[in-house]
C-alpha cells in the first residue's frame, strides 16, 4: 500500500508525500455504551485508512479519495460542512485549530481498506489518519488526538458518536483488545488468545447513521437519563427502569446490561474462559436486537449462520447497526471451514456474497516511513 500510495500521490500532485496509517476496529462487546459514558472493548484491526500529504504555502487543503475517485478542496479560514465524506477531514482540521494547532495548507490523498459502511469504523480511521497528516509530524498525545477526532465527527460531521472508535484507532495495541472506561478514559490492554481469530462477516448492507437512527438512539438515552435523574445511563440501575416508558426503558435496559456484560467479558478474557466470553457476545446481540433495536434481518441471519460451525465461541453484530458486520470468535484452525459455510449459506439466503475477513489486532495510528 505505501509504495502504491506514494506513486499515485506523485502522479496527482507532483510532489513527495509523507504517509500515515490509522486502523479500523472491531468491537468485541460494549455496543452503544460509549456515548453513555460506559464500558467498551474494541480492538484495532489490520484494515486501515491511509493518508499521503505534502504541505502547501497557503491555507487551502485539497483532498483526493482513491476509493471514491473524488476530490474536494476547502479553505482553513472558511470551513463549512458539505454533508459528504470530506466533512470527516475538514472537521478534523477545524477541531485541530480549535485545540491550538495552527495548520498550514496541504495536498492530501486518502485510501482505505476498511469496508465503507461496514461497522468497522471507516470514518474514525479516516479522521485519525487525516489528523496525523495535517499535523505533519507535530506531536499530539494519543488520547487528545482521539478527543479531537471524536469532536470532528460529532460536532462537524453531525454523527453524535462516542469516543470508542477514535480511541481504538489512536491507542490500539498489537495482539490486544482495550477495555475502555468512556467516562475516565482509563483503559486496560487485554491479551487476545493466540488460538482465536476475530472474523468479520460483512452483510453487504451499508448503513448511513449520521442522518437518522444512531442520533435518535442517543437522544433517547439522554431523555432516559434525564427522567431517571442521572447524568448518563452509566449511572442507572436495573431496578430504576420500570417506570420509564417504552422505548426509553428498553434503551436504558440495553445500556445497563451491556455495561455489565463488558466488565464480565473482560474478567472472562483475563481468565481465558472463551465459553463465558462467547455467551456474553450472544447475549449482547440479543439485547441490541430486542432492546436497542439496531439490528436488521441480514445481521440476525448472519449471526445465526456464524454460530452454526464448530470452533465458534460467539457471534454478534458489531458497530452502529442497521447493517454492516457481524464479529465471530473462531478457532484459527476452523476459519477456512467457517468462512465457506457462512459465505455459501448467506448467499443461498440473500443472493449476496458476503466479504469475510479473519482480522488480527494491531497497533494504533502512526507515520509509515518505509515502503
Amino acid at each position: 500500500m505505501v509504495a502504491s500510495l506514494r506513486r499515485r500521490f506523485r502522479a496527482i500532485f507532483h510532489r513527495e508525500p509523507r504517509i500515515y496509517r490509522a486502523p479500523g476496529r472491531v468491537n468485541l462487546i460494549g455496543e452503544h455504551t460509549d456515548y453513555n459514558e460506559g464500558f467498551v472493548m474494541p480492538a484495532a484491526i489490520d484494515f486501515a485508512a491511509w493518508a499521503a500529504a505534502a504541505p502547501r504555502p497557503d491555507r487551502q487543503v485539497r483532498i483526493f479519495s482513491f476509493n471514491l475517485g473524488e476530490d474536494h478542496q476547502f479553505d482553513l479560514d472558511d470551513p463549512r460542512p458539505r454533508r459528504t465524506w470530506s466533512d470527516y477531514v475538514e472537521g478534523v482540521a477545524v477541531m485541530l485549530e480549535r485545540a491550538g494547532f495552527r495548520l498550514e495548507g496541504a495536498d492530501l490523498a486518502v485510501d482505505s481498506t476498511v469496508p465503507l459502511g461496514g461497522g468497522l469504523s471507516s470514518s474514525a480511521a479516516l479522521e485519525v489518519a487525516s489528523a496525523k497528516a495535517l499535523l505533519a509530524g507535530r506531536p499530539c498525545e494519543p488520547v487528545e488526538l482521539a478527543r479531537i477526532c471524536q469532536r470532528a465527527e460529532s460536532e462537524f460531521a453531525g454523527m453524535r458518536c462516542g469516543i470508542m472508535d477514535q480511541f481504538a484507532a489512536c491507542l490500539g495495541r498489537e495482539g490486544h483488545a482495550l477495555l475502555l472506561d468512556c467516562r475516565s478514559l482509563e483503559y486496560e490492554s487485554l491479551p487476545l488468545p493466540e488460538q482465536i481469530a476475530l472474523v468479520a462477516c460483512n452483510t453487504m448492507v451499508k448503513h448511513e447513521l449520521a442522518a437518522g437512527e444512531y442520533n435518535r438512539r442517543r437522544e433517547e438515552c439522554e431523555e432516559a437519563a434525564r427522567q431517571l435523574g442521572v447524568s448518563h445511563l452509566r449511572d442507572a440501575r436495573l431496578d430504576q427502569l420500570d417506570d420509564l416508558p417504552d422505548p426509553l426503558r428498553k434503551r436504558a435496559r440495553h445500556v445497563v446490561t451491556e455495561n455489565r456484560r463488558a466488565l464480565e467479558a473482560a474478567a472472562s478474557l483475563r481468565a481465558g474462559d472463551l465459553t463465558v466470553f462467547g455467551r456474553l457476545m450472544n447475549e449482547s446481540h440479543a439485547s441490541l436486537r430486542d432492546d436497542y433495536e439496531v439490528s436488521c434481518a441480514e445481521l440476525d441471519l448472519m449471526v445465526r449462520l456464524a454460530r452454526e460451525p464448530d470452533g465458534v465461541s460467539g457471534a454478534r453484530m458489531t458497530g452502529g447497526g442497521f447493517g454492516g458486520c457481524v464479529l465471530a470468535l473462531v478457532e484459527r484452525g476452523a476459519v477456512e471451514a467457517f468462512t465457506a459455510h457462512v459465505r455459501e449459506r448467506y448467499r443461498e439466503a440473500t443472493g449476496a456474497v458476503p466479504e469475510i475477513h479473519a482480522c488480527r489486532a494491531v497497533g494504533g495510528a502512526e507515520e509509515v516511513t518505509g515502503e
